[in-house]
């Protein structure tokens, strides 16, 4: 049997492991255009940056090294130009020998990638302008800022990698600007936990520039002009462009391979392509998403790695092993703070018309008698008629990456907001709280389904109806230091005896700082004939972050 794989790194060299380790007299031939097999892509921005200083250790594993220990034929630099799904025959190019030649197959997996998209704006074609895919482009991005330390860098696009890039060419010395499109950076995350971060970056010296669209560039003297929409430019000494990606699909498309929705290569539950012969896996590919039910890439390391292994089982077991799909998780770190997301935003289930609750709740990152805790901010959406849980984001300083985890592993298994109350965490005062704030992010959804609280968010204050009664339940000190327009205050612990200061046929919306204090003057005063009382989701913290973020504008000279 001759299994064929073209495409390395993640999804195409695992996939050729795989198929060695439950086949060892198998013929296995791995066609990779590039001129390395495997490495670390997401390590990338960190090379350059100089957070990782030895080059090697990007690398997994080498064509040489990959050969030896799973006697593989390893073609680097030789790219496959066409495929015969009839024949069972593709053409390749080595672009060391410049020769051109045919080679056959029995099944064939296809792991082209994806391709940054570079649109066809004036002067894109400038140097200074790069994308970041792969090696070769880390070299020349290395080299070029390595010489222009101290100067001036544009990102386009705040996205994961753009933002890495941000923050590791920052770590250069050099100033950064970042050009988002969006009204907020990284579109897996829904705006107030977005807006945080944004906060952050701001407070780094990174200058963020927010709903603006490049429309061009131009040489300046030994640099560049970023031409923006609104007719003004930002100077850079050099571009990087991070607007995104899309699934190579040539080959495919050339060989009738079906394309699915999303315009990826589309594969049955065992990644098979429409040709029974021909598999694929990576980002190429799209997939029913275990939410929505609708097909879309994934663009993720995680998931290719476990294509490839699904696929391999499949090919030489005879389609044993079903893909159940990827529901996102990510995970970034920017700066002095970590930003998680896992299953789908409340914006996205708005879009696909999935009915959901959002409660966003704020806890420390373990206990905080113990040095050194810092607070976490998790945003959950979850399902008002049966608990199930579609959505989860987490940012803090610390701690936010075994959160996200935990919520991914529930949202994978089509778990519940029951499921969050119960989960059993490893607890000492320095790793958690014996109520670790995930345990509490699903208390506050039991209590929102349970009616026990009624909340309402950040972007309804501005229009709350006319005669609402604001209520800052926080210490007199707090509101001194910032509160909302037009609100009143009323300390949580003098409530009980100040509130025949409030008309119990009132409008009620009560606030504190994270939402805990807030509940707490919810439910004395609903015990006590208030019945129109609604309690700040994320309490002031967030409300400002979103509110200061919403109208901030970068100004360009």
């Amino acid at each position: 049997m001759k299994y064929v794989i073209i495409g390395a790194v993640a999804g195409g060299a695992s996939t050729a492991a795989r198929q060695r380790r439950l086949d060892e007299h198998a013929e296995i031939v791995i066609f990779e255009k590039g001129a390395y097999i495997s490495y670390a892509n997401c390590g990338l921005p960190y090379y350059i940056g100089n957070v990782i200083k030895d080059r090697n250790k990007l690398f997994v594993q080498t064509a040489a090294a990959f050969n030896q220990r799973f006697n593989i034929d390893v073609r680097i630099q030789t790219e496959v130009t066409a495929i015969n799904a009839e024949q069972k025959t593709l053409t390749a190019f080595n672009h060391i020998t410049g020769k051109e030649y045919k080679e056959t197959y029995d099944k064939l997996v296809l792991s082209p990638g994806a391709d940054p998209i570079k649109p066809p704006l004036p002067g894109i074609g400038l140097e200074g302008i790069f994308t970041l895919r792969n090696v070769t482009d880390t070299d020349y991005i290395k080299s070029y800022v390595d010489a222009r330390k101290g100067k001036n860098a544009v990102i386009i696009g705040a996205g994961f990698i753009g933002l890495e890039m941000a923050e590791n060419l920052h770590h250069l010395g050099m100033h950064v600007s970042v050009v988002e499109m969006g009204h907020q950076i990284l579109a897996p995350l829904d705006f107030p936990l977005a807006a945080m971060i944004q906060q952050h970056i701001r407070e780094k010296g990174v200058e963020l520039y927010m709903k603006k669209a490049v429309t061009g560039f131009e040489q300046h003297g030994e640099g560049l002009k970023v031409l923006l929409n609104d007719g003004t430019s930002i100077d850079a000494d050099v571009v990087v462009l991070s607007i995104g990606v899309r699934p190579d699909t040539r080959l495919a498309t050339a060989a009738g391979i079906e394309l699915g929705p999303s315009k990826g290569i589309w594969v049955n539950e065992y990644l098979q392509t429409s040709n029974p012969d021909i598999y694929a896996v990576g980002d190429a590919i799209e997939f029913v998403n275990p939410i929505t039910g609708k097909s879309m890439p994934t663009y993720l390391a995680g998931p290719a790695n476990k294509q490839g292994r699904i696929c391999a089982d499949n090919i030489v077991g005879g389609n044993v092993k079903s893909y159940k799909g990827a529901i996102n998780t990510a995970i970034l770190k920017i700066f002095d703070m970590t930003a998680g997301a896992t299953g789908m935003a409340s914006k996205h289930l708005k879009m696909n018309g999935i009915e959901h609750i959002v409660s966003t709740n704020h806890g420390g990152s373990h206990a905080g008698y113990y040095p050194g805790a810092h607070q976490l901010s998790i945003q959950i959406a979850f399902s008002p008629k049966d608990g199930r849980l579609l959505g989860g984001q987490v940012i803090g300083h610390e701690g936010v990456d075994k959160r996200i985890d935990v919520l991914a592993g529930i949202i994978q298994r089509q778990g519940t907001i029951y499921d969050l109350m119960e989960f059993e965490h490893a607890y000492a005062p320095p790793f958690s709280s014996a109520k670790d704030p995930l345990n509490m992010a699903g208390f506050v959804a039991e209590n929102i389904i349970l009616k026990r609280l009624n909340i309402f968010y950040w972007d309804e204050v501005a229009a709350l109806p006319a005669d609402a009664v604001l209520l800052d339940v926080r210490t007199v000190k707090e509101f001194a230091g910032g509160r909302i327009p037009n609100a009143i205050n009323i300390p949580i612990d003098d409530l009980r005896e100040r509130m025949n200061e409030l008309n119990k046929n009132s409008n009620i919306y009560i606030y504190c700082e994270a939402g805990l204090r807030g509940y707490l003057g919810q439910r004395i005063l609903r015990q006590n004939g208030y019945e129109h009382v609604l309690n700040l989701s994320g309490g002031y913290r967030l409300y400002n972050a979103c509110v200061n973020e919403n109208i901030t504008e970068v100004i360009p000279q």
